[in-house]
């Protein structure tokens, strides 16, 4: 009887990488799911966490207020579930790894466990820094710059998606530091020629800051000036990991040069 075990450095077939595919993808939804029916009871609370630098703000007597008829129900359902999404990057991170990781080298695989955590701690930072940063500075200017005679009562739906593209923004924008690293550390760009094109860098920053925020030079200036930071640290770290790997070679290259020497030299 024939042995049909596949050898380990067999690459596995297309329909084996759909299938692990497929699975993994369903235990990112289950995990989505199972996070969303525990956290659903206290949508409410939720909600009215997420709304509270805006409260916070809002004239004596003044409320927020639902124009849609559903508002009331909807709008916690919809923050709730992407609670539960934000809540499961590390999970889905995870599983991006694990399909992906037998597809690398191990000192691919040393960077890479360091920047997949980095990229979720990093991402939570973002959102922790919309929160207790952006939010009171923003609603409060918002609140002071009110014509007088118009009551400031905000739609708790409109509320909602402007928060989320906040989260968004912040949580995307604060990756910057991975991404520089990466770009430098797999040889795209050098080193220099970032560091020369820090001017652009910035205009850009500020060009981001004006498309994925609100319309408002506050939300723009508080997402722009973070992102400008960050590239300086992910460009910081980027040239330490750039030395680095220069020096691992020329010390390589010296040993090579060396173990040739002695084996050229016969009274070695």
């Amino acid at each position: 009887m024939t042995d049909q075990t596949p050898l380990p450095d067999q690459e596995m077939p297309l329909v084996a990488h759909l299938t692990e595919l497929r699975n993994r993808i369903l235990r990112c939804v289950v995990i989505i799911l199972l996070i969303f029916a525990g956290l659903f009871y206290f949508a409410q609370d939720i909600y009215a966490l997420v709304a509270a630098p805006l409260r916070a703000y809002l004239p004596e007597g003044a409320t927020m207020i639902a124009t849609g008829v559903a508002s009331p129900f909807l709008t916690p359902f919809k923050l709730t579930l992407m609670v539960s999404l934000f809540l499961s990057i590390p999970v889905i991170l995870h599983q991006i790894w694990g399909f992906i990781a037998p597809g690398l080298y191990q000192h691919e695989k040393r960077i890479a466990v360091p920047l997949l955590i980095s990229s979720i701690l990093l991402f939570y930072a973002g959102m922790a820094f919309a929160y207790f940063v952006v939010f009171p500075i923003m609603f409060g200017f918002f609140a002071s710059v009110t014509p007088e005679g118009v009551a400031m009562m905000t739609d708790i739906g409109q509320y909602l998606d402007f928060v989320l593209t906040l989260f968004f923004a912040f949580g995307v924008a604060f990756e910057i530091p991975v991404a520089t690293f990466l770009i430098i550390w797999i040889g795209l760009v050098d080193v220099a020629t970032l560091r020369k094109s820090r001017p652009y860098v910035i205009v850009g920053c500020f060009v981001v800051g004006m498309i994925l925020t609100p319309p408002d030079v506050f939300s723009q200036t508080l997402l722009a000036v973070p992102m400008w930071m960050l590239f300086e640290v992910g460009l910081l770290f980027g040239a330490m990991a750039r030395r680095r790997d220069e020096a691992e070679a020329a010390a390589a290259a010296s040993d090579s040069t060396a173990l040739a020497s002695r084996d050229d030299d016969p009274q070695a």
